[in-house]
């Protein structure tokens, strides 16, 4: 490897690092919009997962609204983040750890200088990354990282309340790790790859299905921390609402609760 290599990548990952901070830690106010937006899933004395938990921000917001929180983040500069951010709270639970349909090991796909897309996708790195809102980007076949379930967490650490899926592309694959509807979740949605919201959406009403309560869903775009559909629709008004969205749409996160 040419020398220089090394050093681009040590520079990539320190960029991409000051992006995330930039993005989810330096806006003031973020802290009390998330806290606002997720009071509604999140219970004082509660349980949230942050799957995909990056630099911290919904752990810290989950946090404010008094509810315990189990972050998993199989990047190693994330990880020591939430560790030195965290690790003096008894009520927060740092796991370097990734989420899939079965336990096990799996390559991670990295961009150095825009973490937040790193993921497990292979199908996600090809189709999204020949789309123009991803111009740019690169992976790397990064790290081998350790995958566990949505069940096993639960067996570990009880029910979540709420669960923030956030996995570039992998969600459904998470998803499929999970065998118990959940009251409230949330997953990202990008439109080069709606199939996999889609796909998620048939998932959370299997589960669902024969149960005493279904979902009602509704979107946020970006890091807006509002909800298009207040009240919420049924699944097949959202499968619709997704399928009309044009290429050029925005990405943004569904959430799911029993209504």
């Amino acid at each position: 490897m040419p020398a220089e290599q090394p050093l681009r990548h040590a520079i990539d990952r320190r960029l991409g690092l000051l992006r995330s901070w930039c993005v989810y830690r330096a806006i003031p106010w973020r802290g009390l919009q998330l806290r606002r937006f997720y009071r509604r899933f999140v219970p004082a004395g509660g349980l949230a997962f942050d799957v995909g938990a990056h630099a911290g921000n919904r752990v810290a917001a989950f946090r404010g609204l008094g509810a315990r929180v189990v972050a998993l983040e199989p990047q190693a500069d994330f990880v020591r983040l939430l560790q030195r951010r965290f690790g003096s709270d008894r009520d927060v639970t740092v796991l370097p750890q990734a989420l899939g349909r079965a336990p096990g090991q799996a390559q991670l796909l990295a961009s150095a200088r825009t973490p937040t897309v790193s993921t497990l996708s292979a199908d996600f790195t090809r189709r999204a990354g020949s789309s123009a809102s991803f111009r740019g980007v690169q992976w790397a076949p990064g790290p081998v990282v350790d995958v566990t379930t949505l069940d096993a967490l639960i067996a570990r650490h009880g029910r979540p309340d709420f669960c923030k899926i956030d996995v570039e592309g992998f969600e459904h694959e998470v998803l499929l790790g999970l065998s118990q509807p959940l009251p409230a979740l949330s997953f990202e949605f990008l439109v080069p790859v709606r199939d996999v919201a889609l796909a998620c959406i048939d998932r959370l009403e299997t589960l669902a299905a024969g149960g005493p309560q279904r979902y009602r869903y509704a979107v946020s775009l970006g890091e807006s921390q509002r909800l298009l559909q207040p009240q919420g629709l049924d699944a097949e008004a959202l499968r619709g609402w997704l399928l009309a969205l044009p290429p050029q749409a925005p990405s943004g996160d569904v959430h799911a609760w029993w209504g």
